[in-house]
């Protein structure tokens, strides 16, 4: 049996997605990844995978002006014949749904993980946008043999009552999970308390209003504010590199770029941070979490299923600066509070994001779209997503 992931980084495979591929290997699919080339590609291939390359852009914004990529990716479908693809993040579920259709791919699903540019922007070309690309989503979601999987339910109901995809097609799995032996909870080190803004460089993940709290924050404490990601010049929302420069040369923020290692990041902060206006389920969260930081967010979906306003963290309204200040300002004043709420973050990344946990949630919808013959092979055998024994539950 052959399985497809696709996905338009290299990244967002290697990072998101490796373990669920490790698992399906282990369980004795023959698994492919599919995204244009990359940094990671070398590092999926030591991993034992085959990797096949797709060039896609990321800039464009009109799928009718991308056809080619379509076109290109479906004769990679028709070749290999899969019996099952999954496409994750916008693109790939536009484009690749419509490839897999062209190459009568028999069983299809689609991560929706998260609205995107195209859907949080709410200028006049956003609203354009929505105008061309709603009616792919409809032919996309139009595969006699599918499933969509959404991160939380606000964007599950936001498709079904624009008419994109009917109810019993949609599945809800919060996110890719996250491996609870990697991202472990250590003490905070000692020194001036850091601010961990863990994401990509984008302004629509807050990075504008965390600049301004920032300025807020600093009048009154001796605080470090980091920024660990990269730009992504593929996104309208993203901030440049000079930008980011002039910030941390007017000591408002210190720029650390890509991190491959994140769980040696989270350990070095006091509180995590990410004012986003809007998430799938993020990843980065979840991760903060499983380090036990206690995290504070906006109040907006996918967030909001991460952190439990005075649980494991706080909640503030999107856009904010002053509000974002504050509860920051409330966290590093009481170090208690933040060991309590790190405790329970941790709790809860195990009872509801543990990569195991997942795994089980998607492999789940994949059997009930493959045959019964091909569905048998993916039983719930004790492998674990790292390819070993002592898995699934």
């Amino acid at each position: 049996m052959k399985i497809f992931l696709t996905a338009n980084t290299d990244w967002y495979l290697y990072n998101f997605r490796i373990s669920l591929a490790r698992w399906l290997r282990a369980a004795g699919a023959d698994v492919v990844l599919v995204s244009p080339d990359g940094k990671f590609v070398s590092d999926i291939r030591k991993d034992g995978f085959r990797w096949i390359e797709w060039s896609v852009g990321r800039k464009t914004t009109e799928p009718l002006g991308e056809f080619d990529a379509v076109r290109k990716l479906a004769a990679v479908y028709r070749r290999e014949k899969p019996d099952l693809v999954h496409h994750f993040t916008i693109k790939p579920v536009l484009y690749g749904s419509l490839a897999a259709r062209l190459a009568n791919v028999p069983a299809l699903v689609n991560s929706v993980t998260g609205l995107g540019y195209v859907f949080l922007n709410q200028s006049r070309k956003g609203a354009a946008l929505r105008q061309v690309v709603l009616p792919f989503y409809r032919l996309a979601f139009s595969h006699r043999n599918l499933a969509v999987i959404f991160e939380n339910p606000n964007d599950q109901q936001r498709f079904i009552e624009m008419g994109l995809i009917s109810e019993e097609k949609t599945s809800i799995v919060q996110g890719v999970g996250v491996d609870v032996e990697r991202f472990l909870p250590l003490p905070e080190p000692v020194g001036t308390p850091v601010v961990l803004f863990p994401a990509r460089m984008l302004m629509d993940k807050g990075l504008g209003t965390l600049i301004e709290a920032a300025r807020i924050l600093k009048e009154t404490h001796a605080v470090r504010v980091v920024l660990a990601g990269e730009p992504d010049p593929g996104n309208p929302a993203t901030v440049d590199a000079s930008t980011l420069q002039a910030w941390q040369d007017a000591g408002l923020a210190e720029w650390w770029g890509f991190q491959a290692e994140m769980e040696a990041v989270y350990p070095q902060a006091a509180v995590v941070t990410l004012p986003s206006l809007g998430e799938g389920l993020p990843t980065a969260l979840i991760e903060a979490a499983a380090c036990g930081r206690a995290i504070v967010a906006t109040d907006v979906p996918g967030c909001r299923e991460v952190v439990e306003d005075g649980v494991n963290g706080l909640l503030v309204p999107p856009n904010e600066p002053v509000a974002l200040a504050h509860a920051l300002a409330r966290l590093l004043d009481d170090a208690a509070l933040r060991k309590r709420m790190g405790a329970a973050g941790r709790q809860r990344v195990m009872a509801q994001f543990a990569d195991r946990l997942i795994i089980a949630k998607i492999v789940e919808i994949y059997r009930r779209l493959l045959p019964v013959e091909k569905a048998r092979l993916l039983i719930s055998r004790e492998v674990d997503p790292k390819g070993g024994k002592n898995g699934l539950p």
